[in-house]
């Protein structure tokens, strides 16, 4: 018989799919569809990480509370693990989050705390500064802090990159990620560039974000910072994951241009992904003058798109943001 002893253990090794239709480049781009992992996203890769990490140094202890400011995505990846190890999670989101992913944290049994987005990090109201509270207070509890947790990165390194690397044959030139708590794209771009330093590493970014302007100035400009639409990439703090050495380039996507993509994914491509999906193709389309058709880039689909189901695809909302 052949059969999984329980659900985390179906985490990682997500499949490449070309993308056809919505690529306006010469090169081949292959899309690493984490949709595929048993919480949609991927995500569930460092949040076992996290807790395999915390466990075996005691940060985290039996019957303990399992505390996090996220997304959704993370949340949901903490919670699968919880499950099945027995721990307890509360999560704190902001508001600007789809509902869908609230009520999915709270259908795997977690607890959601929901703080308003249009605060400074450091404001006692922020998801960062209720997290980080809630750890204080309650007892047995620990604080993931996926920002600034190192396990975040390893997790790629160890699994993220050496799937891209085998699934090219070693034959990939680029590797496109959008940019939140930068684990994704500094755990997967070092591996790869262990194998071969020529590979290029793209950030995806958006407006009201700070990341590339510090890439490329080394300025942190609290001017840059404004509120936006997209989810799940940009930040207005600089997360100690996101090694902006190994980057080569960020580009910045518009939130109505993200939107219209990850639209068309599912549209054009039967690929129903989430709004960073959507800004990584966009931004690979507004690089494509960069590539040939010797090129191979992976662009990874960080979530699916029924965590937006209320928003990216509901055109009553798309029609209030001005984007249809």
């Amino acid at each position: 018989m052949k059969y999984y002893n329980n659900i985390i253990e179906t985490i990682g090794n997500t499949p490449l799919v070309r993308l056809n239709k919505v690529n306006e480049s010469d090169a081949l781009v292959l899309a690493k569809v984490e949709t595929f992992n048993p919480g949609h996203s991927i995500k569930d890769r460092m949040a076992l990480k996290m807790i395999e990490d915390a466990e075996k140094d005691g940060r985290l202890n039996p019957g303990g509370t399992i505390i996090e400011g996220t997304s959704g995505n993370t949340g949901m990846g903490l919670a699968l693990a919880a499950i099945q190890k027995g721990y307890k999670c509360i999560f704190v989101l902001a508001d600007k989050q789809s509902k869908e992913k609230m009520d999915i944290l709270r259908a795997v049994g977690a607890k959601v705390e929901v703080c308003p987005t249009d605060v400074d990090p450091d404001d006692p109201r922020s998801y960062y500064s209720v997290s980080r509270r809630l750890s204080e207070e309650i007892p047995n509890s620990w604080f993931v802090n996926q920002y600034d947790n190192p396990s975040n990165s390893v997790a790629h390194y160890e699994s993220t990159g050496p799937e891209i690397w085998e699934q090219t044959d070693g034959k990939i030139t680029h590797l496109v990620v959008g940019v939140g708590t930068g684990g994704t794209i500094s755990g997967t771009a070092k591996y790869l560039k262990e194998q071969n330093t020529n590979i290029k590493i793209w950030g995806i970014d958006t407006y009201g974000s700070v990341f590339k302007k510090y890439h490329e100035t080394g300025e942190f400009d609290e001017n840059e910072i404004y509120s936006y639409i997209t989810e799940g990439i940009g930040e207005d703090i600089l997360p100690s994951n996101v090694d902006f050495s190994i980057i080569d380039k960020f580009e910045k996507v518009t939130d109505k241009d993200g939107a219209i993509m990850a639209r068309r994914l599912a549209r054009e491509e039967g690929i129903m992904v989430g709004y960073s999906a959507g800004s990584a193709v966009a931004g690979i389309n507004q690089l494509k003058e960069n590539l040939t058709k010797e090129d191979i880039v992976v662009v990874i689909f960080h979530d699916h798109g029924t965590r937006y189901v209320g928003k990216l695809f509901n055109d009553d909302w798309m029609k209030e943001q001005g984007f249809m």
